[in-house]
């Protein structure tokens, strides 16, 4: 009922080609005069966030509690309020149409059946993901993971003697790899760890989609570019590192490390930029360390033995993070890289269940 009063209203509003509050209010009043105070508040909210908003879409994205809204098979919706996924109802397809040309149409970005899939960014920082059919072979997907106001901080994450271990590190300059699944909270923690990194040095970062929020006074914000069919010429993360060691950084932080660009931040690390954070997807500190050996061995002809060492000699540290069946983050454990282990790439842990096991050793 609600929303072919608001579909009405819209019409009438539009029609008109005046979207003022004043022109929304009259026509709500034609179309119901008989509404309360709270159900006429409710329409103008929903009639508002067809008009210059994300329509049925708006509230969730508006829930402060509401971390990411996720569309499946282009009628279910389902939130997650960092409790896990949560069904909230059914959406009509067109009205995620709707969505996506709104969002994508500023951005100059394309979504058909050339380009199927697409990532992209919001104005307030919120990322997008949207996959239609044919790849999509349900329905159109989504899953929009909203950008946080607030950082979170690290106690968040671990307790005091967790923070104060990633104090020393960072405050040592140790090349660190963030690892951990998928929305473990990898890329928030990331965030958090540059709060540490002393005022006035040069951070410069690297994203795919831009998450970070480094709050010191010197940062330089780079982010990758598809490219596409009309010409537009690709910028992957492997160019961005490149630049960025000519943009003089104290620190290259690098949102997640998943293709070439592993050369290039092993390379980096190895050559004198100390105190390099990134983050990789991984399921223990020792599967990212293999992963990141993958990667290079993919993109190189390198020897395994080469590859261990140049990755040996340039992460010092890995922080694991997981997420419960509960939906809480946190740090699972710390390991630093064993540089006298041979074959296999090892750590020895150095931080798990709220206790540092051993002392940091002094790698910088």
């Amino acid at each position: 009922m609600l929303d072919s009063v608001v579909k009405e209203v819209c019409s009438i509003v539009r029609s008109r080609r005046d979207t003022s509050i004043r022109v929304v209010e009259e026509a709500i009043r034609s179309v119901a005069p008989l509404l309360g105070p709270t159900e006429k508040d409710v329409l103008i909210r929903r009639v508002e966030a067809e008009l210059h908003g994300f329509g049925a879409l708006q509230e969730f994205l508006d829930d402060p509690q509401v971390r990411e809204v996720m569309v499946n098979h282009a009628t279910e919706l389902w939130v997650d309020k960092n409790t896990g996924p949560e069904f909230v109802g059914t959406i009509d397809p067109e009205k995620v149409d709707a969505f996506l040309e709104r969002v994508l149409t500023p951005l100059v970005r394309r979504l058909d059946l050339v380009n199927p899939v697409v990532d992209a960014r919001l104005a307030d920082g919120s990322r997008l993901c949207a996959v239609i059919p044919p790849v999509a072979a349900r329905g159109t997907c989504l899953a929009v993971r909203k950008f946080a106001i607030t950082p979170i901080a690290l106690g968040a994450f671990l307790d005091r003697s967790g923070v104060q271990l990633l104090q020393e590190i960072v405050h040592r300059r140790c090349n660190v790899l963030v690892s951990g699944p998928t929305s473990s909270g990898k890329t928030t923690l990331l965030n958090a760890i540059t709060e540490l990194v002393p005022d006035g040095e040069r951070i410069v970062t690297i994203e795919d989609t831009s998450e970070l929020q480094p709050r010191t006074s010197h940062v330089v914000g780079l982010e990758s570019r598809p490219g596409n069919n009309e010409g537009l010429t690709e910028i992957t993360a492997s160019h961005l590192l490149r630049a960025a060691l000519r943009l003089r950084p104290d620190r290259l932080v690098i949102g997640e490390i998943r293709g070439d660009e592993a050369v290039e931040l092993v390379q980096a690390m190895n050559t004198g930029h100390d105190g390099t954070l990134a983050t990789c997807h991984a399921n223990s500190a020792e599967d990212a360390l293999r992963r990141i050996e993958a990667l290079i061995m993919r993109a190189t002809n390198w020897s395994a033995e080469v590859v261990r060492e140049h990755i040996r000699n340039s992460i010092d540290v890995v922080i694991h993070v997981a997420r419960s069946v509960t939906g809480v983050r946190a740090v699972a454990h710390i390991a630093e890289v064993d540089r006298e282990a041979r074959g296999s790439l090892r750590t020895r842990m150095i931080w798990c269940d709220s206790q540092q096991l051993v002392p940091l050793r002094n790698w910088r």
